[in-house]
Formats: C-alpha cells, sequence, structure tokens
C-alpha cells in the first residue's frame, strides 16, 4: 500500500495535474498497452523510414527524368537547327543542279558551234593546202598572176572611168591661194622629184578650182561663188575617191555620206564632251563613240569643222595611196593626191606588181 502511494506520489510531485493514478490490478494491462504502442509506433517509424527512402528513390527518378526531358528537348531543338541547315543546303543544292544544267546546256551548244567550226575549219584548211599545192606546180603561179593582171586591168578600166567623169587637169590661170603651188611626180618606191609646169597652171577637177583660202578665214565679203565651187569640187572628190576605194577593195578609214556639193565626212573615233556646272566645279568628261559628221562646205558650217572635213578626205587618199605602194603628197594635196592616185593606177608599172 505504500509503494502504491509512492508510486502514485512521484508523478504528483512532477506534475500533479496530468498524472495518471494507475492501479496495480490494472498496470499489467497498461504496460501490455504502452508495450503495443510502442510497438506500433516502431512499425510506424520504419514505415516512415521506408516510405520515405521511397520518396527519396522517386524524387531520385523525377530528377533524373526532367534532366533527361530536358536533354530530349535540346536534342529536339538541335534536331530542328539540323533540319533547317539540311532544308539550305537542299535548296542550294536544287539551285546549283539547275546551274549546272544551264551551264552544261551552254557549254553543249558552244561543244557543238566549236565542232562546226572546227569542221569549217578543216575545210578551208583542206581547201588552203590544195590552193598552196595548185600554186606550188608553175602553172598554178603563173594561173594567178595571170587573175591577177585581169584583176589589175578590170581595176584600171574603172578607174579610167573615174577619170573620165572627174578629170583633173593643169589649166592656165593667174595664181591664186589654191590647195598647191606644184604637182610632183612620185614614183611607187616613195621617192619623189617636184617639178613646177611652165606654164605655171593650176589643179582643177571637172573645170573646178579647189580655192583653200575661205576654209582658212570666211567674212562678210568672201566671195560666196567661189566658196560654193568649192564646196562642188569637194563633193566631186568625195565621189571619186568613194567609186575608187570600191573598185580596189578598200574599206575608207574616214567614210563619206555623199550629197554632191553638201557631202560629208564621217569620224568614228570618240568624241570628247566636257561639262561643268561652274569655273570652280570639277569639269566632268565623258566619251561618245557615236560617229561625228564633218561638212566638206562652208555654207553656214564652222570654218574649222569643215577645215577638218578635208584633212580627213586626204587622209582618205592616203590610204589610197599607200595601199598601191605611194606615198602621199602632203595634208593639203588633195587634187594633187587625187590626180597622183588616177595616174599611177593606169601606168604600165600598176599590172605588173
Amino acid at each position: 500500500m505504500e509503494r502504491d502511494r509512492t508510486l502514485s506520489a512521484e508523478p504528483k510531485k512532477s506534475d500533479p495535474e496530468n498524472v495518471k493514478v494507475i492501479e496495480w490490478e490494472e498496470f499489467e494491462q497498461e504496460l501490455v498497452r504502452l508495450w503495443s504502442l510502442s510497438s506500433a509506433l516502431s512499425e510506424a517509424q520504419e514505415k516512415k523510414q521506408s516510405l520515405q527512402r521511397k520518396l527519396e528513390s522517386l524524387i531520385e527518378v523525377e530528377a533524373e527524368s526532367l534532366s533527361r526531358s530536358n536533354e530530349l528537348e535540346e536534342m529536339h531543338q538541335k534536331l530542328e537547327a539540323r533540319k533547317m541547315v539540311l532544308g539550305n543546303m537542299s535548296r542550294h543544292s536544287i539551285l546549283a543542279v539547275e546551274d549546272t544544267k544551264k551551264k552544261e546546256e551552254q557549254l553543249s551548244i558552244e561543244l557543238r558551234s566549236l565542232l562546226v567550226a572546227g569542221t569549217a575549219l578543216s575545210v578551208a584548211r583542206k581547201r588552203l593546202e590544195e590552193s598552196n599545192r595548185l600554186l606550188s606546180t608553175e602553172k598554178g603561179y603563173v594561173r594567178l598572176k595571170n587573175l591577177q593582171k585581169m584583176l589589175r586591168r578590170r581595176q584600171q578600166h574603172m578607174i579610167s572611168q573615174v577619170s573620165l567623169l572627174y578629170p583633173v587637169k593643169f589649166t592656165m590661170g593667174p595664181a591664186q591661194e589654191q590647195e598647191l603651188d606644184s604637182f610632183p611626180n612620185t614614183s611607187r618606191s616613195g621617192n619623189s622629184a617636184r617639178f613646177k609646169p611652165a606654164n605655171q597652171g593650176t589643179l582643177t577637177i571637172l573645170g573646178l578650182h579647189l580655192t583653200m583660202l575661205p576654209f582658212k578665214m570666211m567674212s562678210f565679203f568672201t566671195n560666196k561663188k567661189e566658196v560654193q565651187k568649192s564646196a562642188t569640187a569637194l563633193g566631186y572628190v568625195g565621189h571619186a575617191v568613194l567609186l575608187i576605194a570600191s573598185y580596189l577593195k578598200v574599206p575608207l578609214r574616214y567614210p563619206l555620206r555623199l550629197g554632191g556639193s553638201h557631202s560629208y565626212i564621217i569620224d568614228y573615233g570618240p568624241s570628247v564632251e566636257a561639262t561643268s556646272s561652274d569655273l570652280s566645279s570639277n569639269t566632268v568628261v565623258s566619251t561618245d563613240v557615236k560617229h561625228v559628221e564633218f561638212p566638206l562646205f562652208l555654207d553656214g558650217q564652222d570654218t574649222t569643222r569643215a577645215a577638218y572635213a578635208v584633212f580627213l578626205l586626204n587622209k582618205d587618199l592616203e590610204q589610197l595611196l599607200n595601199y598601191i605602194g605611194v606615198k602621199s603628197l602632203g595634208p593639203r594635196h588633195v587634187l594633187a593626191n587625187l590626180k597622183e592616185l588616177v595616174r599611177t593606177i593606169q601606168s604600165v608599172d600598176y599590172i605588173d606588181t
């Protein structure tokens, strides 16, 4: 009894409000219950630990899954980028294939043209070899010389018609401002022996003098008839030069556009034009490759352009003289160069050369 009191008194000292008094008869039951509660708590803790381990493993699996999902997303993005790159490469490849096909077609066309040109070259080479073979014999050379003489005689005949159409002759008269003072006799070798005729005549074409004074200075008091006669004479010379060049098969460096006394000569050299907004601005120079026409007359024209046209006409005569192996007599001797051209072609030496 005292022991029970002692047991019941001790908790009262510690916490008299919460102390539960257990009777001795119930102590065993309470002990069993306490033991069962302890066992249940132990099982609960074990379950808790087991659940904790499972939960940690699930968290690890989820983290691993999330990491792999992120990696998979990155791989998907890389795959899309590679698909875009492959798409671009595919388009470039298609364009390259089309370009290659076009180039192949162009190459095939050029190859066919080359084959045609090669065939034509082969045919021409065979003809040349045949011609060389024929010329290597004595008969072939003689035949060639005969054909050349026939051609020269034909040229002589045609140019004699030109000389009859536009005769260049000496005429008696007072000294004027003519294109030349004397008429040189030039040989085909280029050596010239100048002489002055005893009558001191001047050259005319179809009876017209080629007066050079208006081309030097044109004024209000200039004789209009002389200007018109000079323009007509230059038209005659231009027509004669054009006919002789066609008979000799020589393309003129400066072509002519005939119009009688209002003829023009064409210069295909580039003309330079300068334009400036003011004196202080930079000058802009532009080249024009179009042809320029210069008048062979003075009626309403600039004397400088007309004089340059006469110079170009004399250049055409110089070209024809050089073609037959004769030197020009000078840049101012238009009628003299024309007469020397006709005289040389009508000489006997022209056929034998």
